[in-house]
């Protein structure tokens, strides 16, 4: 199965080797046909300490590298 990449915001990056990194997605509300836009916080690992607050990354799904980092950064976007 291929792995899910994903484009986001970094909006945190106080952890060692973590980044947290907020997610946006946009879909059509099924009744009412309005555009919503609804985001979602990833951690992510971040090897080098290389991403600040506010750079743009792409993430990608790995194997559990702790309780909450599901996910690593690929490269800035």
């Amino acid at each position: 199965m291929p792995k899910r990449i994903l484009t986001g915001t970094v909006t945190s990056d106080q952890n060692e080797q973590t980044v947290t990194v907020s997610v946006e997605r946009r879909f059509t509300h099924p009744v009412l046909k309005k555009t919503i836009r609804k985001s979602k916080k990833y951690r992510a690992h971040d090897a080098n300490n290389q991403f600040k607050v506010g750079d743009q990354v792409r993430i990608q799904e790995c194997a559990p590298i702790s309780k909450t980092k599901r996910w690593t950064v690929v490269t800035d976007a």
